[in-house]
């Protein structure tokens, strides 16, 4: 009797029973048991003997490895929308699949921005330690006309710079805060589309200068890093509100420090850093108009499981010889069937 070898499988961190369950019967699968991520040598030894990995964006997939692993690795499935982790480039040439999870942490992420908007802009984080810490005791005045003034949400303009899946959901959320709607992305959005969300296409300069809430969605790549840097923050509405949810490399740090230093910004609130974790001691962490969250866009049970379920997804049908739902890199498919065969 001939027994057929399981391919092989590693799963950099620890994600959903019930998702991975489903890979039994096809996968042999070994899972990296611990919360912190594995180092990347470590990553160099172990992968080359695998056909399959599950990555994560704080994994380092760049050439070198890639290369290493190319002899074996059939497929690598990231667990996150962004892949900008994986040197795409590399793993086509290699004939490497390359998937990711688009789609299904759309609404989360949306949810977090506007949670965000609505935080820097009413001082939330600031009202509760006002409350926490015992100052509001120490005021001994239960109300004032002058205590923790915001600004004012509905009715004013917020300016999307990226209109794909997450920035139209953001747009969607802002109608019902009545808010003027201008929104920025190298792809202008069928007509019909602006009319249903009331957004006006406009150039980024524009966009910079005329919005109240500025909020950022678009993939990091070379063309997007540093997007917003100095220049483009003294082009930027005086008194505004940033909100990143995308990636933390899009914004030039040091020039967002400058600019809510001089009072360009009347705050900012991010999920994503150029590094992360972000250090406690960042200077980010001095200002109290900031609210600083560790890249939660997708943190609810139920998008976290659906991604575990699209990652799944994707592993099976490449195992059946099939092209993955939510392939990245299409000219692949010129190079190697899917499958493992």
């Amino acid at each position: 009797m001939v027994t057929i070898r399981k391919p092989k499988l590693y799963i950099t961190r620890e994600l959903f029973e019930e998702a991975v369950k489903r890979l039994d019967e096809v996968y042999d699968y070994e899972v990296w048991d611990r919360y912190e991520p594995p180092p990347y040598d470590y990553l160099l030894k172990k992968l080359p003997e695998y056909d399959a990995v599950v990555t994560l964006l704080s994994d380092r997939i760049d050439c070198n490895l890639i290369e290493r692993i190319s002899h074996r690795t059939r497929i690598i499935s990231q667990y996150a929308v962004g892949y900008d982790n994986i040197d795409i480039e590399c793993a086509t040439r290699k004939g490497i699949y390359v998937t990711n999870t688009p789609g299904v942490l759309t609404e989360a992420t949306a949810d977090l921005t506007f949670a965000l908007l609505l935080s820097v802009a009413r001082r939330i984080v600031e009202s509760d330690h006002f409350v926490r810490w015992g100052e509001w005791k120490r005021t001994k005045t239960g109300w004032h006309p002058h205590m923790m003034l915001g600004t004012e949400v509905h009715g004013k303009t917020i300016g999307i710079i990226g209109f794909g899946r997450i920035g139209r959901e953001v747009a969607k959320r802002a109608r019902g805060f009545n808010m003027k709607i201008l929104y920025y992305d190298p792809v202008r959005a069928p007509e019909d589309l602006e009319k249903s969300l009331n957004a006006k296409y406009v150039d980024l300069d524009t966009l910079l200068s005329k919005s109240d809430f500025i909020t950022i969605h678009v993939p990091l790549s070379k063309e997007t890093r540093h997007m917003i840097n100095e220049d483009k923050f003294k082009k930027m509405k005086r008194g505004a509100i940033l909100i990143n949810t995308a990636r933390g490399g899009i914004i030039d740090t040091d020039a967002l420090v400058k600019a809510l230093e001089e009072g360009i910004l009347a705050g900012a609130g991010l999920d994503v850093y150029e590094e992360e974790p972000l250090d406690p001691n960042h200077p980010l962490t001095r200002f109290k108009n900031v609210v600083l969250v560790p890249h939660i866009g997708s943190a609810t049970r139920e998008t976290r499981l659906a991604m575990a379920n699209l990652v799944v997804d994707n592993l099976l049908a490449f195992a059946r010889g099939e092209v993955p739902p939510t392939l990245v890199n299409r000219e692949v498919t010129n190079i190697r069937k899917p499958g493992f065969s």
